[in-house]
């Protein structure tokens, strides 16, 4: 009985292991990939510049493998958002990554939709950053932020819908 349970745990552990897995999402160059890496401060790692806990969620985080490759994490599961609500606990810390790399001639990066501490935290979803939103902005609609949020609107203002000031699309 003791054999029948251990086999058993070990099925489980490894079916739960690879459950959680990253989508394609068809974009030219991605490939699903999967990886362990210490979250870090890009700024960081590239200037010296070190303030503490990655810069307390102000600063762009990565995700630095063993062999010294500097992933930029770019992308979560949240519509138009970033990692850095779904990193920023895992600060200097270990973890495994599960997401879609994008590679091109014009850049590299990682969305990240799946994440864990490594080396057998639980896997959770990287869909972070509309909660943590909605907690500074509790009146307003988490689920299209980007049409809500303070920081967007004076974005557009500035420098209008496609970042290039006068640039207009088709009315």
């Amino acid at each position: 009985m003791k054999f029948q349970i251990s086999f058993i745990s070990a099925v489980f552990a490894l079916f739960m292991s690879s459950a959680m897995a990253a989508e394609e999402w068809g974009i030219e160059g991605e490939k699903t990939d999967r990886f362990e890496a210490k979250v870090v401060d890009v700024a960081c790692e590239l200037s010296g510049n070190c303030p503490d806990q990655c810069g307390k969620g102000k600063r762009q985080l990565g995700l630095l493998k063993d062999d010294g490759t500097l992933v930029l994490a770019i992308k979560n599961f949240d519509i138009f958002a970033g990692t850095g609500e779904d990193l920023i606990e895992f600060c200097n810390q270990r973890v495994i990554a599960d997401g879609l790399s994008i590679t091109n001639d014009k850049v590299n990066m990682f969305a990240l939709q799946f994440v864990r501490a490594a080396p057998d935290g639980e896997w959770r979803r990287a869909n972070a950053f509309i909660p943590a939103w909605q907690k500074v902005n509790p009146n307003k609609n988490g689920a299209e932020w980007y049409r809500h949020d303070e920081m967007v609107k004076k974005e557009i203002e500035a420098r209008g819908v496609f970042g290039i000031p006068g640039l207009k699309g088709d009315e």
